[in-house]
């Protein structure tokens, strides 16, 4: 018997809560007086997701994957937004390990964010899962497990994909080439 997929009104209370805490870890890396607030974020993001057609959900998980993807791009396009009125200027290299750890106690600079981006941009045209692995860990904070069921692969494609990434990024940031 075919399971029922949840319609996103009957989705979003279920995983409402789950969303707040992936905003507040997006916006406790962001500047203190950031104009955001979680909630905003949030509901930002779900009428962002409501509004393409194309979106359906297909789950918790998946509800929870696609609108934290949601929440970093409005981050992203906020940053940029606030970069080109600001300073405008070149991208500096930055150290993805050094990220990794700022992200987990601290806020990350807007500019590196924006560098990190990029540089994913670049990773998603070589190797699209390994890029959906990084957002999904990094940006979303889904652990291995939750990112295996979400993509519907192994958890140790999911750990050798993260690994690869990693690697991978952090040759890209630090501005070695091969």
């Amino acid at each position: 018997m075919p399971t029922k997929r949840p319609e996103a009104a009957e989705l979003f209370p279920v995983i409402y809560g789950e969303l707040r805490r992936v905003a507040g870890r997006y916006l406790s890396r962001e500047r203190r007086n950031h104009t955001l607030q979680p909630t905003a974020l949030v509901h930002e993001a779900w009428l962002k997701l409501q509004n393409e057609r194309s979106v359906q959900l297909h789950g918790r998980t998946h509800g929870l994957a696609l609108a934290a993807q949601a929440m970093r791009r409005l981050l992203v396009d906020h940053g940029r937004h606030q970069k080109r009125d600001k300073r405008g200027g070149g991208v500096q290299p930055v150290a993805f390990d050094d990220l990794l750890k700022a992200a987990a106690t601290a806020a990350v600079p807007v500019e590196d964010l924006l560098t990190l981006e990029a540089a994913l941009t670049r990773l998603e045209a070589e190797d699209p899962r390994a890029a959906q692995v990084v957002v999904l860990r990094f940006f979303s904070g889904m652990s291995s497990p939750e990112v295996a069921e979400y993509l519907q692969v192994s958890l140790r494609t999911v750990e050798s994909e993260w690994t690869y990434a990693r690697a991978w990024l952090k040759r890209e940031l630090s501005g070695e080439k091969t």
